[in-house]
């Protein structure tokens, strides 16, 4: 039987931010775009996306546009106008708390610091949708947080981004093929 899916990728909107550490959810949106075909071209829900069909189910590529503070604001409004269930929303975004690089799919669970999870759990009322978490390191000691997000990766570290976020595309595609627990066990094992 199909379903609806909605990945949304977390990021700040604009040429100046496409590229920062904070960006590393668009990025896979786009990623996942360019392997699917899909023209991220439709604007709706504060947000631009695109449509296409994964293994027989609808998914949406969501990239919100409200900047990462609100991105709950655009994720409200695709559950108001499009009923896709709560637990097919698949959020991607950076995390300061993993290390560079690795990459971690949780089922559910709390914000942790990323003001743009603050804001969508805040927005849905529910912690219950299943997220993949790309580490972008830590700031430096005294370093601003705010920041360390919008600055862009190092070659070296952008080459290891690169890949995470390659990584974090074929883990959508097995959330979708498989559920959840199945992608758990192939990702979270491996850095």
């Amino acid at each position: 039987m199909s379903s609806l899916y909605a990945v949304i990728g977390l990021g700040n909107p604009g040429n100046k931010y496409s590229n920062t550490k904070h960006n590393v959810g668009f990025n896979t949106i786009d990623c996942l775009a360019e392997k699917n075909n899909v023209k991220l071209s439709k604007i709706k829900f504060k947000s631009v996306y695109g449509e296409t069909m994964i293994d027989g189910n609808k998914v949406i590529l969501v990239k919100p546009q409200t900047y990462m503070n609100n991105s709950g604001i655009s994720v409200m409004e695709i559950l108001k106008y499009t009923n896709v269930p709560i637990d097919n929303i698949i959020v991607i975004y950076d995390d300061i708390d993993i290390e560079l690089g690795s990459l971690r799919i949780r089922k559910k669970g709390s914000a942790g610091s990323h003001n743009g999870m603050k804001s969508i759990i805040y927005h849905l009322k529910s912690e219950d949708f299943p997220r993949i978490r790309l580490g972008i390191g830590k700031p430096n000691q005294g370093q601003d947080l705010a920041n360390y997000v919008i600055n862009n990766f190092g070659k070296e570290d952008r080459e290891l981004i690169d890949t995470t976020i390659e990584r974090a595309s074929e883990a959508v595609l097995e959330i979708i093929k498989n559920g959840v627990d199945q992608a758990m066990n192939i990702f979270n094992k491996r850095k």
